[in-house]
């Protein structure tokens, strides 16, 4: 959710009921606590902050998050066993973004109080199992005691009673509050995933980080980078720096990296933050008494 969930939508989805989230992972450490103080004064309720491990300015991200008394933080991209402890000391509940069994049992071992886990349908960084929700999600939750927490592809619902079903305690959804009215995200990608169709997505650049993309010029640059069977090296510098920031916060379609879960196909209209969680809610109340409809 980099350059998606900042304070407008991490305090509606509070707001509504929900966790809101910060993604932190786009977010210079001042923009990050300029975020958790405008969402403190938008809402009472409680929210995470999510810090992929490998950020290379976390130490200053976690000051922020303590001095700030965040009581929730999602760990992302990295291992847990590095920052749990001290996230604990402060009093924090951690949950650790998984995508298989053995990180899951890894992230219990390092102390964390649940873990998502998270399918290779989800858009962004993913695993490189490339295991599915449907697989992924009674694994986990037959492996390890702590509450597990379903992700990836999950935008209604039905999906949230099916990921229950299968294990899950609640879920966490990505995709179809970027497609939100409170989304950082630029316009132009807000209006390109409702009008997105099922196949517009693709898993890529394994050799780097597994990434979920909307198909668009930079990924096609990428399949002729392959089809050379150029270096790492040569990827790294295709994708270049600021190419996220580029698509999803700046709208270039073509040459921006478009960050999407393939639940995108699903999604064909743009709603306040509110209005999804009900509608999300009420789709699971029905499902619940009638799941055979």
């Amino acid at each position: 959710m980099v350059w998606a969930s900042g304070w407008r939508l991490c305090s509606a989805v509070s707001n509504a009921g929900a966790l809101g989230v910060i993604g932190s992972g786009s977010m210079y450490p001042g923009i990050l606590e300029e975020n958790i103080m405008k969402c403190k004064a938008a809402t009472n309720k409680p929210f995470a902050v999510n810090i992929p491990i490998l950020y290379s300015d976390i130490e200053n991200h976690l000051e922020i998050i303590f001095r700030n008394k965040i009581e929730i933080v999602i760990t992302s991209a990295g291992n847990p066993a590095i920052y749990t402890p001290v996230l604990k000391e402060h009093g924090i509940k951690v949950i650790h973004v998984v995508s298989s069994k053995r990180f899951a049992e890894k992230a219990e071992r390092a102390g964390c109080d649940a873990v998502i886990a998270e399918g290779f349908e989800a858009g962004g960084h993913n695993g490189r199992e490339e295991t599915t929700s449907m697989v992924l999600i009674p694994l986990v939750s037959s492996a390890v005691s702590i509450p597990v927490i379903a992700a990836g592809g999950i935008a209604t619902g039905r999906q949230m009673l099916a990921a229950m079903v299968l294990g899950a305690e609640g879920v966490q959804i990505g995709s179809r509050f970027v497609a939100s009215e409170e989304a950082s995200s630029h316009i132009n990608f807000k209006k390109a995933i409702i009008s997105s169709s099922e196949g517009d997505t693709v898993l890529t650049l394994k050799e780097l980080a597994p990434v979920r993309i909307m198909k668009n010029n930079f990924y096609e640059e990428i399949l002729k980078s392959y089809q050379k069977n150029e270096s790492v090296e040569s990827l790294q510098k295709l994708l270049g720096k600021g190419r996220a920031k580029k698509g999803m916060f700046e709208g270039d379609l073509e040459e921006g990296e478009l960050e999407i879960g393939q639940v995108s196909a699903l999604i064909n209209n743009l709603k306040p933050a509110s209005e999804i969680i009900k509608e999300i809610w009420l789709q699971f109340s029905e499902a619940l008494e009638n799941p055979l409809k």
